[in-house]
């Protein structure tokens, strides 16, 4: 099984920065299966959606909403997540789940419809205006 833990969630006004992060930890076999990671959120009301995603193809997806204000990286053999966030607005209020999947980026998305294989608990970002 695979595990994943996001920090760095919290509340910033119009403008501001944050920056996300996700541990994976796990029984080595399983590790070895993961070939994207990426973040989604959702906020109240509203269908969970895939924010950006990285894998070991170094291929990148970022969800329009967010692209230029939004970077995704990952650190530490690949064990570690990043999610950098500029110029918050108030409608990236949401939860922000990190995601895993034994797929590439292209994949979760069109054959998995952003449903990754193994999910964290998430992490709250709220902006306000």
């Amino acid at each position: 099984q695979v595990q994943l833990v996001e920090s760095g969630g919290g509340s910033v006004q119009t403008g501001g920065s944050l920056r996300l992060s996700c541990e994976m930890s796990g029984d080595r076999n399983s590790v070895n299966t993961i070939y994207s990671m990426g973040w989604s959120r959702q906020a109240p009301g509203k269908e969970r959606e895939m924010v950006a995603c990285i894998d070991d193809g170094n291929q990148q997806t970022v969800a329009d909403s967010v692209r230029f204000r939004f970077h995704v990286s990952r650190a530490k053999a690949k064990e570690t997540l990043y999610l950098e966030m500029n110029n918050l607005k108030p409608e990236d209020t949401a939860m922000y789940y990190c995601a895993a999947d034994s797929v590439d980026c292209t994949g979760v998305a069109r054959l998995r419809n952003g449903q990754y294989a193994y999910w964290g608990q998430g992490t709250q970002v709220t902006v306000s205006s």
